[in-house]
């Protein structure tokens, strides 16, 4: 097919795929009538869309030589075809000259539309872009003409969600999704002060971040190609440079766009976001019955299409809470920028932001004009506590003197109860202060003693003692107190049952304890049903209780997030982070997005991770400072993701960074400490320092054995460590003694994905101990556990393949094996790229088994492979374990060769590696049997 006649029919095909099947033939009938082998055509390209799933997975028309998957345009790279409208291309690339390594979106004109023409509006658009400078607008990042000719621009490639999609998904509040549109608005602001007009504003064009950013893309695409107005622009089966349904009256005439073009889009984009539908009902799904809707017919109010709506596209609203919410205000904000005529619209974005805000701050709206009944109507209703509370005195003025005195007998009780407080910790700090100067103060019996003090002091004060056990309890976490803490809480929860007057911020506040403590303890079934009993008195404190709610939120979603359940646990981050960012909370974004970030690497997604916890810490020393306890536990998750990514320079520097402010902040003897260290330790052991590391870890085996349960997660870890350690040393009786009860502790506590990671060390351990036929079911059992959890494409089940391959083959199964390697290099290097080392490792170890069956190519590859150079401990790991299976083969026909390049290999590794470990230990069995 030409390219002038897919652009004919591609946006035809898009708009009919987009239909149900009944309204695709209402559609093609009416476009028969106007052109019969157009529609025929369309209809023979439906029916290749039903009977083949890759349909359109490769462009229709002839790409140009360079537009193709792996070419070169510039100095960018193309990955794959991301974008395709009827006249321009967006591409996946990647810087490929060796500057710098970025993901780009690389915009090119669509073959066959190249001519001088467009050549100067790319210029000129190059132009405009490079004014942009809005954290709201994907930024141009540079731009350019190919040695063949072909124009480009490189933009800022955002991964995420179209606007609609994101909202949906997460099922945000209406606060929440015009918090997000009034980002949208600011982008358009924006582009319109720079006097430009976007004309084609629509979810699919308006992306959100994991992080809850908006990034509004395609600037200047419809109106770099719009060169002069086209006939078929007119038609309603022409090429249209904007997407009809998202298209102001003026575009649809053909008359000058304006500033208030973009403002009627929004309005659009605005409906959409708030109903799920689009503003005009319509019998057929026509481009005809489009254009007369938008120029002649009148949307319905969003309030009467919500009441009618399907509620699995309006959660977490009913139809008819949604439709209260949205009549009045939200009615006649979206309506005024749906007005047919331009002037009678917005006359900005701004101008729709600000009337947003209006809403969200309960003040008058300019779309509801300035009568003096309705500005009195927003006016109660904005002091409408302030305005209660006064007619709530008034009232108690003329009751009965009865009831002002049961007031002023309140007033008195909680007046004492905050004195009896004050006491307890005045009194707290007194008995510290008794202590001789030369004994350092002991923070826990302090803590014991406030206890038996308070339980004295307020023995006739319920609430009060309730909320001690809830001070003292908090300390008590901060401790790695969690058996005391959770003891404490128990004594609370027996007292809130008794006092049915306890305010609710207490009761969320002990259910969010409550839940940290058994968090903590390993029991996620009772953190869950513990928080269950306060979700719906979350849900109604929302907007009084925001922080305790918000806590509430974060402290459930760690849960679900341990339980493998990341999508509950996705959805109340979220709810959180929206709380604490309309607060201003900035501590506790940063704690949301570390949340978030933890979550997409236990989801083994480290790339979504990075720029989410990079810019969260950088956002919090800005703002809060170096020296807050959250940066800590950011430091240490981004050493693991440094880790995980071979990374091991920055992930030393940042365990360091994370381990000196925890001592600093907290001293040796806390738990972030303990944390802290365990995570260095764990470095060390890839660094082949198993003297330090097992010192380490022993130390906090010993912390946590005395404060957590024996099946504890965390204490299973430590079991895991020392495990690791024992095997690196050569200890295999010890390490499989040590792993066996890691394992167990992971399986009691019902915790999968740790399981799997637990089994597959274990496996590990017994294939190196020359125990294959019991190493088999155990990587077995830990393949099909993550194929469970991350299914059976993941790079972790590529890491099962490739241990399960290399037992199969020292088992004699070589097909087996092999089929194993093969899928284990697959999924490795589609999950972690062709320089990590898991990739290499998986490469070597098909490449060793085809060695051994004497292709000679094997050999050039694990040759190749030997001789690969990097600074990074792991690749040089593997680069040592190349030339050691190399020699291992060379040795049945050269073996003086194969005993010196073993040799060489061996006493390299005892300059890098003086403590030896697993691979010098294997190599050293090769170096042996070469001498036999």
């Amino acid at each position: 097919m030409d390219a002038e006649r897919w652009q004919r029919l591609s946006p035809l095909l898009d708009a009919l795929l987009e239909l149900t099947p009944e309204q695709r033939s209402e559609h093609l009938a009416a476009l028969r009538r106007e052109d019969a082998a157009l529609a025929d055509e369309l209809a023979g390209l439906l029916a290749m869309e039903a009977d083949d799933e890759d349909f359109l997975s490769e462009p229709v028309v002839e790409l140009p030589t360079g537009a193709r998957p792996g070419a070169r345009i510039g100095p960018y790279r193309l990955d794959r075809l991301i974008g395709e409208g009827g006249m321009g291309q967006v591409w996946l690339s990647a810087r490929a000259d060796g500057l710098y390594e970025r993901k780009v979106a690389l915009k090119l004109l669509r073959p066959g539309l190249a001519d001088p023409r467009l050549r100067q509006r790319f210029d000129r658009e190059r132009e405009i872009l490079a004014r942009f400078a809005h954290p709201h607008i994907a930024r141009l990042l540079d731009a350019g003409i190919d040695k063949d000719g072909q124009p480009y621009l490189a933009l800022e490639y955002v991964e995420g969600e179209p606007l609609t999609d994101y909202c949906r998904t997460r099922q945000l509040d209406i606060a929440a999704r015009l918090d997000l549109f009034r980002q949208v608005c600011e982008a358009v602001s924006h582009a319109h002060a720079n006097l430009i007009v976007h004309r084609d504003l629509k979810p699919s064009n308006i992306l959100v971040t994991p992080a809850g950013h908006v990034r509004l893309l395609d600037f200047g695409i419809a109106k770099l190609l719009d060169v002069d107005p086209l006939p078929v622009e007119q038609t309603r089966t022409g090429v249209r440079t904007f997407t009809l349904h998202y298209a102001a009256p003026e575009q649809i005439r053909g008359e000058p766009v304006t500033t208030m073009t973009d403002v009627y889009s929004l309005g659009v984009v605005l409906y959409e976001l708030l109903t799920g539908s689009k503003p005009y009902r319509l019998k057929r799904q026509t481009d005809a019955e489009w254009e007369e809707a938008i120029l002649d017919g009148e949307p319905l109010k969003p309030s009467q299409v919500a009441a009618r709506a399907s509620e699995a596209c309006i959660r977490p609203y009913t139809p008819p809470r949604l439709a209260r919410a949205l009549s009045g205000d939200l009615d006649n904000i979206v309506l005024k920028a749906l007005r047919k005529r331009p002037e009678q619209r917005y006359v900005s974005a701004e101008a729709l932001s600000q009337d947003l805000l209006s809403y969200l701050r309960g003040r008058p709206v300019s779309a509801r004009g300035e009568g003096m009944a309705y500005r009195s109507r927003k006016y109660l209703h904005r002091h409408r506590w302030t305005i209660g509370a006064a007619t709530a005195v008034l009232a108690v003025l003329f009751t009965a003197l009865g009831v002002v005195g049961w007031q002023a007998q309140r007033a008195m009780r909680e007046a004492g109860r905050a004195q009896a407080m004050q006491g307890f910790v005045a009194d707290l700090f007194e008995s510290a202060g008794t202590s001789s100067a030369s004994e350092p103060i002991d923070l826990r019996k302090l803590l014991d003693m406030g206890i038996v003090r308070g339980e004295r002091s307020l023995v006739r004060q319920p609430q009060a003692r309730a909320e001690l056990y809830g001070v003292v309890a908090r300390l008590r976490l901060g401790l790695g107190d969690y058996r005391e803490a959770n003891t404490l809480l128990d004594k609370q929860e027996i007292l809130l049952a008794n006092l049915p007057d306890a305010p609710v911020s207490l009761r969320l506040e002990a259910a969010t304890l409550r839940g940290n403590a058994y968090r903590q303890l390993g029991n996620l079934p009772g953190c869950l049903q513990a928080m269950q009993r306060m979700e719906d008195a979350a849900r109604r404190e929302e907007e009084r209780l925001p922080p305790q709610v918000a806590a509430f939120y974060s402290q459930q979603g760690r849960c679900h997030q341990e339980l493998d359940q990341s999508t509950l646990a996705n959805r109340l981050y979220m709810r959180s982070l929206q709380l604490r960012r309309k607060e201003g909370d900035n501590v506790g974004v940063a704690e949301n997005l570390l949340d978030i970030a933890k979550m997409h690497a236990a989801d083994g997604a480290p790339e979504a991770a990075v720029p989410i916890l990079a810019d969260a810490l950088a956002d919090l020393r800005r703002k809060v400072g170096d020296r807050h306890p959250l940066v800590i536990d950011m430091l240490r998750s981004l050493c693991a993701l440094d880790r995980a990514t071979d990374q091991l320079d920055d992930a030393v520097r940042h365990c360091r960074e994370s381990q000196a402010l925890a001592e600093d902040l907290h001293g040796r003897d806390h738990r972030a400490s303990v944390d802290a260290n365990r995570q260095l330790a764990a470095l060390y052991v890839d660094l082949g320092r198993f003297s330090q590391a097992e010192s380490i870890f022993l130390q906090t085996f010993g912390w946590m054995r005395t404060r957590l349960d024996r099946n504890h997660p965390d204490l299973a870890r430590a079991y895991n460590s020392l495990a690791i350690v024992a095997w690196e040393r050569g200890d295999i009786d010890r390490a499989l003694d040590l792993q066996r009860q890691a394992v167990a502790g992971w399986k009691t506590g019902r915790n999968e994905g740790m399981t799997s990671y637990g089994v597959f060390n274990l496996a590990m351990i017994l294939h190196s101990a020359g125990r294959d036929s019991e190493a088999l079911p155990a990587v077995r059992e830990a393949r099909a556990l993550r194929a469970k959890q991350f299914g059976d494409s993941h790079e972790l089940v590529g890491d099962s393949d490739h241990l399960l391959g290399e037992i199969l083959a020292a088992l004699g199964e070589k097909e087996a094996a092999r089929t194993r390697l093969q899928q284990a290099v697959r999924l490795t290097l589609a999950g972690y790229g062709p320089d990590h080392s898991h990739t290499r490792r998986a490469e070597i170890s098909l490449a060793r088994l085809r060695a051994n069956e004497g292709a000679p190519d094997a050999l050039l590859q694990l040759t190749a492979y030997g001789q690969a150079g990097s600074g990074d401990i792991e690749q040089r790991k593997a680069a040592w374990l190349a030339r050691a299976y190399a020699a291992e083969v060379e040795c049945k026909t050269q073996p003086i060769a194969a005993r010196a390049s073993l040799d060489a290999v061996l006493t390299e590794m005892q300059l890098v590696l003086p403590e030896g470990g697993a691979i010098p230990r294997e190599i050293a069995a090769i170096r042996k049997a070469c001498t036999l």
